[in-house]
């Protein structure tokens, strides 16, 4: 699924820069923009001053269910459906957009980033593939990612119900220093 509509090379380039700066993988780049391999390496060094990383992207809708990572796939979410209803901007721009946002709303707020722009852009492949959805919360009425074959009845999310052991780590981490 290519977001991208008809560009010129400049665009492409531009695009693939953004996205760059944003911390997106190879994987990513090369989908959505119309930039041979070669030429995204040579501009993510020139951008970045190292090499992409290697690897295969992370292919598990789970991660997007855990406890922190969920909050953060619903707010990311909450921003991109968002702006798909009250906007113009679609496709990649519209991912980069919410993405943006999604950075704001963390900075405001002083939390750690914990979804990137790449595990973002997976997270729409898997909505657009009917393996996520978006469930409200019996108690906040808030909307948060799901597994599409779940059962959600009387749902309540992990923000007014967070798991025994949420946040001990970042608390064990604070008394030691």
């Amino acid at each position: 699924m290519r977001y991208t509509s008809v560009m010129s090379e400049v665009e492409q380039i531009h695009l693939a820069a953004e996205l760059i700066q944003l911390g997106s993988r190879l994987q990513l780049l090369e989908t959505e923009t119309t930039l041979s391999r070669e030429r995204l390496v040579r501009l993510y060094k020139e951008i970045r001053g190292e090499s992409p990383p290697k690897g295969m992207l992370p292919f598990s809708a789970d991660w997007f269910l855990t406890w922190g990572p969920n909050i953060h796939a619903s707010i990311f979410y909450g921003i991109y459906d968002f702006l798909g209803q009250h906007s113009r901007v679609t496709g990649i721009r519209r991912l980069i957009a919410a993405y943006k946002l999604y950075q704001e709303h963390l900075q405001v707020h002083q939390q750690e980033e914990v979804l990137s722009i790449t595990r973002a852009w997976m997270m729409l492949k898997f909505f657009d593939s009917k393996m996520l959805k978006t469930v409200v919360c019996q108690r906040c009425h808030g909307h948060f990612v799901a597994h599409t074959g779940d059962l959600h009845d009387n749902y309540v999310c992990g923000v007014c119900q967070p798991p025994s052991r949420a946040g001990k780590k970042k608390r064990a981490r604070t008394t030691a220093d």
